[in-house]
């Protein structure tokens, strides 16, 4: 089982979209995936609608002695796809985990739990330093940080992310729990401003040479195209919504971005990721849900 945990301390990067279509692109494959939403505003939670909404979620996960793992985790109507909500309506998490001596480390432990029923799980999380997002972190195989390519964004990604990272990685020196490695995704390009371009080059120099701090920047950057929002307002994945390259447009397809990151980060997974295709039957997108055939 992997678990990934998307993180950056500056909000508006794009995390739950990039959760959100990872998830989907990935339960499409034919991997059983688990979804977490540890975000505060739980978008993650109603990005996919639900066929079997479960009594429980993120609350009753990390605050109670659950012995049933049905009362917590959620079904949607993707298929492989399940996730368990965020609903801890009072904040009350934040305090819990603060004063209980095992905070940090407590969703390590309770992740072997869901070993047997998932190729993969996503954690969502907030967009400040947190008990939270730092309980995710240590819970991680691999962490994914989407950064927007804009000048303070970068910033914020040095002064926050990366010094949270480098302070926890001093905490758990002794410990036997370890920061996992970091990949930057570059989000929310557009091709036709100089300045992003730039700013995502010098992104990736910092980093090119730089394998101390167990941070890389993927390749492939997910252009800002109207697809990933209209995906949203559909609660689709969004290599279901844009399977192809329109004509006359230079970026990739919105599903070749999406594959071409998940087979980055799941190497393992490569040849069921690059399967995945879709097949429109009657060649209207929609509204709701568009029929389609999906083909792994």
């Amino acid at each position: 089982m992997r678990v990934s945990a998307t993180v950056c301390s500056k909000g508006g990067v794009g995390k739950t979209t990039v959760t959100a279509n990872l998830g989907g692109l990935m339960a499409d494959a034919g991997l059983q995936v688990l979804l977490i939403d540890l975000d505060s505003q739980p978008t993650l939670s109603s990005y996919y609608e639900l066929s079997q909404p479960a009594p429980g979620g993120v609350y009753e996960l990390l605050a109670t002695e659950l012995i049933d793992l049905d009362q917590i985790i959620s079904r949607t109507f993707i298929p492989n796809l399940d996730i368990i909500v965020s609903n801890d309506y009072r904040n009350q998490l934040q305090q819990l985990l603060l004063s209980a001596p095992n905070g940090r480390f407590r969703l390590v432990g309770l992740l072997d739990r869901f070993a047997d029923r998932y190729d993969a799980i996503l954690i969502d999380t907030q967009g400040a330093r947190s008990i939270l997002l730092e309980m995710a972190v240590l819970a991680a195989d691999q962490l994914v940080s989407p950064i927007v390519p804009e000048l303070l964004t970068a910033r914020e990604f040095v002064r926050g992310t990366q010094g949270m990272l480098n302070e926890m990685r001093e905490l758990t020196q002794y410990t036997r729990f370890n920061v996992p490695p970091v990949a930057i995704l570059l989000n929310k390009m557009t091709d036709q401003l100089r300045d992003a371009r730039d700013i995502a080059n010098s992104i990736r120099s910092m980093y090119a040479e730089v394998e101390d701090f167990g941070i890389r920047v993927l390749d492939t950057a997910l252009v800002n195209l109207s697809a990933y929002r209209a995906a949203a307002l559909q609660g689709l994945p969004v290599h279901r919504v844009e399977p192809r390259k329109p004509s006359g447009r230079k970026a990739l397809s919105c599903a070749d971005q999406i594959k071409t990151v998940a087979a980055d980060l799941y190497p393992e997974w490569t040849e069921a990721i690059r399967a995945v295709s879709v097949t429109r039957v009657n060649g209207k997108p929609g509204t709701g849900k568009p029929e389609v055939r999906y083909v792994h």
